[in-house]
């Protein structure tokens, strides 16, 4: 996520909707990790705060977990399990966290 990333605020206040919910029904913790540099991350806490996200934002001013997973563009959405990508998806669109909600549960069931 970005505080400047349209699309990354859009996806994270959809699933805010819905996270606390999908937290009782399966078992999963999102992170989502910021991407705004040395200059924008005072912007971030004040922005989580704002928007009262109840997961965890990390910081990666210098976008190393970006570049280590080759992919310049956000917002990117990753399942990991058992320390493996299980699902990747870049971009966001109205809908697409069903995708996302879909495929928790396929894993966890």
């Amino acid at each position: 996520m970005g505080t400047w990333c349209v699309p990354c605020i859009r996806e994270l206040d959809t699933i805010a909707d819905v996270y606390e919910d999908m937290q009782e029904e399966i078992n999963f913790e999102l992170i989502a990790i910021s991407v705004d540099d040395s200059r924008s991350t005072r912007r971030v806490k004040p922005a989580v705060m704002g928007k009262g996200w109840e997961y965890t934002v990390l910081l990666d001013p210098n976008n190393d977990v970006r570049r280590h997973l080759g992919n310049p563009n956000v917002p990117l959405t990753l399942i990991i399990k058992n320390g493996v990508i299980v699902y990747r998806h870049s971009s966001f669109t109205p809908g697409a966290e069903d995708e996302l909600f879909d495929k928790f549960k396929e894993l966890a069931g």
